[in-house]
């Protein structure tokens, strides 16, 4: 069911169709997207960010006005169990930071796409119900975002996390029930079939990584029909001086 209380002029897309995004991963979690040619969305709730999904304290006088579509006794929170979220870093390049905070291993893997390719690898039913934005980062204390749609809280994060500069895909997908007592849609989130050719532009290893492992992670690559080279990140090449 696609959610009604959302609209795509919600959205705030690069200006650059082609702006580069990145996707951290083990290696694990990358076999498992080779496999099932597919991403996983995780829901709002999962994330581990408390605030993911809430309003700011400066919004809370704007409520009456974000909730009136809501049938009564809705809040954000319960809302939050039927929004599901895959997120990518918006770069031009990989970043070290990046791979520090989400490979905790040596072989960790990049996936490189553009914001162009990731919007044109969903099928054209998925493309119908799948949001794709920028993300705003402000002050949840003093700052306000509109308050018109209910998807707006999921395009905002604190500014604790704006190194990040994350790019997300969100869908939504609302009970028939009444929802604070409705029951769950999603477990942790859901698999969303993508074409790996249109989404995969690169692959990056980490830049602690061995060649072996850039060598699997190739063959892996062969086997499941993908053609591209892997690259090993440059982040750790001797310094000339």
């Amino acid at each position: 069911m696609q959610a009604k209380y959302t609209d795509e002029s919600t959205c705030q897309k690069p200006t650059n169709e082609n702006a580069k995004i990145w996707r951290y991963m083990g290696f694990a979690k990358f076999v498992s997207l080779l496999d099932k040619k597919a991403l996983f969305f995780c829901r709002s709730d999962k994330l581990g960010d408390p605030f993911e999904g809430s309003t700011s304290k400066a919004n809370v006088k704007l409520r009456l006005e974000t909730y009136k579509p809501f049938p009564e006794g809705m809040t954000l929170e319960h809302f939050r169990r039927f929004v599901i979220i895959n997120c990518w870093n918006l770069s031009e390049q990989d970043s070290a930071p990046l791979w520090k905070l989400y490979i905790k291993e040596a072989e960790g893997i990049a996936v490189q796409s553009t914001f162009k390719r990731l919007t044109q690898s969903f099928s054209s039913s998925a493309n119908d119900y799948v949001l794709i934005s920028k993300i705003k980062y402000i002050d949840y204390n003093t700052e306000t975002f509109p308050e018109e749609w209910v998807t707006n809280p999921f395009w905002h994060k604190r500014r604790n996390y704006e190194n990040e500069q994350e790019l997300r895909a969100i869908i939504i997908k609302l009970p028939n029930a009444y929802f604070p007592t409705a029951p769950d849609i999603f477990d942790r989130g859901e698999y969303i079939d993508v074409n790996l050719d249109m989404l995969i532009e690169n692959v990056y290893v980490s830049p602690t990584a061995q060649e072996w492992f850039r060598d699997t992670v190739e063959s892996v690559m062969k086997k499941q029909g993908i053609s591209k080279i892997p690259i090993r990140s440059d982040l750790d090449d001797a310094p000339v001086y």
